[in-house]
């Protein structure tokens, strides 16, 4: 069965087409629109009308793009940008009008519960013990912790994210050193006092996370995380964009993301695995999982 997930984030708006294959997913078809709600947040925290219309017809597209490749399923939903937005409810309906698909605004803790699915489940081995899930956003970046046999047991979502510490703290091409601990000094005091518990393992999603794999690998730890800083400093944006095939739009907000993903390491006391799965994958498990309750009940019956 093939399915498809539509993330209306607060940076990007991603779909991800897949179908289960021998255990995990097969990805069909994945696609992406810069869409920067934050950006366009007015003094009064409403969303404004052109990047409403904006997002209206990225969305539509996306489903569009989904049912073109076969999808029998299409669940489209929204995080912090749009839960936090004034006009919430406006947004929602609009895009709804235009795209034709009702959108799920998820709560902190159900953003957090897919996330950990999507992680869990995608990584291709074995995962033991208790897992914590990092999910560093635009706008919000969340902590989850549990195990793949007791679920979730913890969401911590913080206001803090790598678009909107982009916005506030980088201005130079490349960013100055200045600008970065000005970023680094803003971070230690947002997280000073907090506490995580301690897991087994960790793993990073988000795009922060995935885009780091082609600057540094696989794995992300103290030397690693600062190798990144210094690439993502030493030159232009779009020469970095160019050498390692990235969107430049990414490379902006990437310094932020890794300082970010470096601070939660440290508060885990664990390196960062990137993983191959986050929110889209488990909202895509979550669809396959209840299409498959649906049809043992009705069997039962």
């Amino acid at each position: 069965m093939l399915c498809a997930a539509i993330d209306i984030g607060s940076n990007t708006t991603r779909v991800l087409v897949a179908e289960p294959q021998e255990g995990q997913l097969r990805k069909v078809m994945e696609q992406r629109a810069y869409t920067r709600i934050g950006k366009s947040s007015q003094h009064n925290g409403a969303i404004d009308a052109d990047k409403v219309a904006e997002l209206a017809e990225a969305v539509a597209t996306q489903v569009r793009l989904a049912e073109e490749v076969g999808a029998e399923a299409i669940r489209t939903v929204a995080t912090a940008a749009i839960r936090e937005a004034a006009n919430r409810t406006e947004v929602v309906a609009e895009i709804a009008r235009v795209a034709g698909v009702e959108v799920e605004v998820l709560s902190e803790h159900e953003a957090g519960r897919l996330a950990f699915i999507g992680a869990t489940k995608t990584l291709g081995h074995p995962v033991e013990g208790d897992v914590a899930v990092v999910d560093v956003g635009g706008g919000s970046s969340e902590v989850v912790v549990g195990s793949v046999t007791g679920g979730v047991r913890s969401v911590q979502s913080f206001k803090i994210g790598s678009g909107s510490l982009a916005d506030d703290f980088l201005s130079n091409d490349p960013p100055s050193p200045a600008e970065i601990r000005a970023v680094r000094d803003h971070i230690a005091d947002f997280f000073e006092g907090i506490e995580f518990e301690q897991p087994d393992q960790a793993v990073a999603v988000g795009g922060s996370a995935t885009s780091l794999r082609t600057l540094v690998g696989a794995a992300l730890e103290y030397e690693t995380l600062e190798r990144a800083i210094r690439v993502l400093t030493g030159d232009p944006i779009l020469e970095v964009a160019k050498r390692f095939e990235l969107d430049p739009r990414r490379v902006r907000i990437l310094p932020t993301g890794v300082l970010l993903l470096e601070k939660l390491s440290e508060l885990l006391g664990q390196p960062l695995q990137i993983g191959k799965g986050g929110l889209r994958e488990g909202i895509i498990l979550d669809l396959l999982n209840g299409a498959a309750n649906g049809a043992a009940r009705a069997l039962a019956a």
